[in-house]
């Protein structure tokens, strides 16, 4: 499993584009990480799915609300990842408002969660392979925070945790 101090994994990711801008176009677009998170300071949150209750209902409205005070303790982007494809990451954005605040990025294949090591097997319940509920700080692609949830649980990966270690990063 990943920890402190790594590397994040160099993996292509989607994510879906409603408007041109920036070097993107309409559509999904891959997302390098490695190369995305180079000289950033980066807070990736990951969930099971798109849509699912605990995702939709606090997951990512935590990080929508407390975006602005994220971005004012330093950090640079918000990025969502779930084993997901990038049209899903693009209607969930739309549905949960996260324009601007927070990149819904498509792990389509799981390639990022089982780089890290943090995935969640739902074979049983028809889901297949997904991601483990974590958040993780990242400065210049470098892991300097992890929070990963016991099964079932959302008690570490919040927003209001995240924003903590932020400032205590930039102290």
């Amino acid at each position: 499993m990943i920890k402190v101090g790594d590397d994040i994994p160099s993996v292509t990711l989607q994510e879906y584009s409603e408007v041109e801008g920036n070097g993107c176009s309409i559509g999904p677009n891959p997302v390098k990480t490695a190369e995305a998170a180079a000289g950033k300071t980066i807070c990736v949150f990951a969930l099971p799915g798109a849509f699912t209750p605990t995702c939709s209902a606090k997951h990512v409205p935590g990080f929508v609300e407390k975006a602005a005070e994220l971005k004012a303790a330093g950090i640079d982007e918000i990025w969502c990842l779930s084993v997901n494809d990038a049209f899903v990451m693009g209607a969930w954005a739309r549905d949960q408002k996260t324009e601007s605040k927070v990149r819904m990025i498509g792990d389509g294949s799981a390639d990022f969660a089982k780089a890290t090591g943090l995935t969640l097997d739902l074979t049983s319940r028809g889901m297949g392979v997904r991601s483990a509920r974590y958040s993780m700080l990242i400065k210049d692609g470098k892991v300097v925070a992890l929070n990963v949830e016991a099964p079932g649980k959302f008690e570490v990966s919040d927003a209001a945790t995240m924003l903590a270690q932020a400032r205590g990063l930039n102290a």
